[in-house]
């Protein structure tokens, strides 16, 4: 399965992308430890990008560590940076929190909550977008992506363009 991630997230992501992954990094259960975290490096470094990395709560700060004892520096950006609960971007007049967790925000449409950790479930909530790789937010896409592909925010933008949830006294 990791070759089959690897080569779809290939396809889509050039060296100099910049991708945001939200969490649960993967699940090695090899002993010892560090044997786990360089596997878990050697998958990592196959993948094209600069990877924005959101703690989710299978990672630990012991990981992060060593993905960034072994971090690199390529076209003025390392491979890796670290994030232990999100980030915020602006993109196309909103503003999206993107966490591991979903945030409940309140009803403010101009702020989109992206994240995973819930798998193959969805937040009955318009701002919420699960962008897992087994999210249900996907089945909004015309054409979704291979699995283990990240999503672009042209994908994203259509997801929050077709999940709508009504509120009470919306029209």
């Amino acid at each position: 399965m990791n070759q089959t991630i690897i080569d779809n997230w290939n396809d889509k992501v050039d060296e100099n992308d910049i991708v945001y992954h939200l969490g649960d990094i993967a699940l090695y259960f090899t002993k010892p430890q560090r044997d786990a975290y360089q596997a878990i490096l050697e998958v990592l470094l196959q993948l094209h990008g600069h990877l924005i990395l959101v703690k989710g709560n299978h990672d630990n700060r012991a990981l992060f560590k060593y993905l960034d004892n072994n971090n690199y520096e390529f076209n003025g950006l390392p491979k890796f940076q670290f994030h232990d609960v999100g980030v915020l971007l602006k993109y196309n007049h909103r503003q999206y929190y993107l966490t591991h967790y979903p945030l409940m925000l309140g009803i403010a449409p101009q702020i989109i909550n992206l994240h995973g950790h819930i798998h193959h479930y969805s937040v009955p909530i318009k701002e919420n977008i699960n962008v897992g790789v087994d999210a249900p937010e996907l089945d909004y896409l015309e054409n979704k992506p291979k699995f283990g592909a990240p999503l672009n925010f042209h994908e994203i933008e259509e997801i929050v363009a077709k999940k709508t949830i009504k509120y009470p006294g919306q029209k």
